[in-house]
């Protein structure tokens, strides 16, 4: 993981402590430098991965509370200033964290720590979609579906058939199909859908997926050798 960050500071000694610190830190990335407010504009302008801004509160002209406030879609926020009254100020725009100037490098990565975590978060959450929660037996599996190499339908219940294993979960075919549509799989048989990506062979009515053997149904060919054909 990668934090792009900026500086937005109008003291030259500041820049250097905090340009320090970041090199310090492995997965900190200085994206850039700015010395007050209209700098810090045209920076975030042209760059669109700015992840967290080191923001001085008390600068010329246009404060750093006021300059955050004014944007639209803000990056994340550490404030830096040698004042502590705007402390306050600089949670309610729920700012990360406050650093008051001067700060020791252990103060400055118990902030980082806090937008790593932040970040580890959302991330987890974006890829929590990419697997499925599979119920058997009382216990939920998260399963990744590109894990999967296809699925069979036994009445009640649909077994899902992994590399060295298998789930049977008491679900629908079609409803555990519907989930694994937007993952390359694709139905054979009125009793089978397998992973495209997993699929060895194919020799007359059957696909070989490593030492398994997945029928292809009447019904469902002329669709599944298109599908192919689109693939490959």
């Amino acid at each position: 993981m990668t934090i792009n960050c900026i500086i937005i500071d109008d003291e030259p000694s500041s820049q250097t402590i905090l340009k320090k610190f970041i090199s310090d830190v492995n997965f900190l990335n200085l994206s850039g430098t700015c010395n007050n407010a209209v700098e810090a504009i045209q920076l975030l302008n042209t760059k669109q991965d700015v992840d967290l801004m080191f923001l001085d509160i008390n600068m010329p002209k246009i404060s750093g509370l006021t300059f955050y406030k004014s944007l639209q879609n803000p990056p994340d926020v550490i404030f830096t200033t040698a004042y502590s009254q705007y402390a306050v100020d600089g949670f309610e725009v729920n700012a990360i964290d406050y650093l008051l100037k001067p700060f020791s490098f252990e103060r400055f990565l118990i902030a980082i720590n806090k937008v790593f975590d932040k970040k580890g978060v959302k991330e987890n959450q974006n890829n929590e979609s990419s697997f499925l929660l599979i119920k058997a037996n009382k216990t939920i599996h998260k399963v990744n579906p590109n894990s999967i190499e296809y699925i069979e339908a036994l009445g009640d219940y649909v077994k899902i058939h992994l590399q060295n294993s298998f789930i049977v979960t008491n679900s629908t075919f079609s409803s555990i199909l519907k989930k694994l549509l937007n993952h390359k799989f694709i139905q054979t048989h009125k009793s089978f859908a397998i992973n495209l990506e997993r699929m060895n062979r194919i020799d007359g009515n059957q696909v070989f997926i490593g030492a398994n053997i997945v029928p292809i149904g009447q019904k469902y060919k002329s669709e599944f050798l298109k599908i192919l054909s689109e693939n490959h």
